[in-house]
């Protein structure tokens, strides 16, 4: 397993450019013995394992892709792929996944079907998408579907797990303030778009704590303020952009409804027009109440009942796992990466890696889940 991650850490993939690790993970499971499928929604890939009888089949996924950063790290097995780095372990995830597909077609001990789904372009919120556009469920028919993820700040080998929401939604907004643009010195004769622009702001900051239920969760921010002004040019337009979290649909439609609202309202205040648009990358990661207990208890089988948090915070991350569990039971957990050194610095840096460590754990844990949930008569 750990020779694969770092060939695979090595070559790092972008969103659906996944081809040279998808045909890497396509051998290992033709190796392994497994049905492979290739293709599936673009770059991704299927290995179905089947033994005995049992009609009941269980979904394991792992995400391939990579990252746009440029890697600090000087280890030997460190990105040749300039400007592209597995920076949030998707390497290991693969290498623990081919690890338990690898163990349980040689000695498995269970009754029933497994499918082994590697999953392309989860950055970005649309390979989990691509692939049930593409059949994923009507083509591999999984009762539950379960995914695991590194986390750094978790010590090594914990587990964490809830029912419920574990991830945010993501959501991206573009706002266009119309005014109209004049001389810096004859503010009279304009409409002032940057001032619309920064009464917009201020007034999102009470969305929030003013408009949700305090106790639902839900982050807006706003990342950008471009003008069409200069020196001595008041604009006459603006556009702001952000991103938004939140941890149930129901406030995820209750952001974009209320952000136009404010927008219409202040702009309508102002004698100016305006544009806005809302775009949903992820939605809430929400894992079915049955599903979070097997996963803990599968995880208490593996590495003891005290390291396992078996109700979470969750966190306002993003993952398109979520998607799957829209269709689908299941359940995604978190697997400690580690607190100190490497393997506690945070996913998304141009000095992170995955914790080698953690890969035996996670393979367990995927062959553990397997020989319960489909244990043989």
């Amino acid at each position: 397993m750990q020779a694969w991650r770092h060939d695979i850490h090595r070559h790092p993939e972008l969103a659906f450019e996944e081809q040279r690790t998808a045909a890497r993970v396509a051998e290992l499971l033709t190796e392994f013995g497994l049905e492979v499928h290739t293709g599936v929604g673009n770059t991704g890939v299927v290995g179905v394992l089947r033994k005995g009888s049992g009609g009941r089949m269980l979904g394991l996924r792992a995400d391939m892709d990579a990252l746009k950063i440029q890697e600090q790290n000087s280890f030997e097995y460190r990105s040749v792929n300039d400007g592209k780095m597995h920076a949030c372990g998707h390497d290991g995830h693969t290498a623990m996944l081919l690890g338990a597909a690898q163990y349980l077609a040689s000695d498995g001990d269970f009754d029933g079907s497994v499918a082994f789904i590697f999953q392309p372009a989860e950055e970005h919120g649309d390979g989990a998408r691509a692939m049930i556009a593409d059949g994923l469920f009507e083509r591999f028919p999984v009762d539950s579907v379960y995914a695991i993820h590194n986390f750094p700040s978790l010590e090594t080998g914990r587990f964490a797990v809830r029912a419920g929401s574990i991830m945010a939604a993501e959501d991206n907004f573009e706002i266009t303030v119309n005014g109209v643009g004049h001389h810096a010195a004859m503010p009279h004769l304009g409409k002032d778009a940057i001032v619309i622009g920064a009464e917009i702001i201020s007034a999102m900051q009470t969305l929030v704590s003013r408009s949700l239920d305090p106790l639902d969760s839900a982050v807006v921010s706003f990342t950008e303020f471009v003008t069409n002004g200069t020196v001595n040019v008041v604009p006459g337009q603006v556009v702001l952009k952000g991103d938004t979290r939140s941890l149930t649909i129901e406030v995820q439609n209750l952001l974009e409804s209320t952000m136009e609202r404010i927008v219409a309202g202040i702009c309508a205040a102002h004698g100016a027009s305006y544009e806005f648009s809302y775009r949903r990358n992820f939605i809430p990661t929400i894992n079915t109440v049955a599903e979070a207990k097997i996963a803990a208890s599968v995880a208490g089988a593996v590495v003891g009942l005290e390291n396992v948090v078996g109700d979470s915070r969750p966190a306002m991350t993003s993952e398109d796992f979520g998607y799957m569990l829209q269709a689908r039971p299941g359940a995604y957990l978190l697997l400690g990466n580690g607190v100190e050194g490497i393997g506690g610095c945070s996913l998304h840096n141009p000095a992170y890696d995955f914790n080698d460590e953690i890969l035996c754990i996670g393979a367990d844990f995927w062959v553990t889940l397997v020989e319960t949930q489909l244990a043989s008569a």
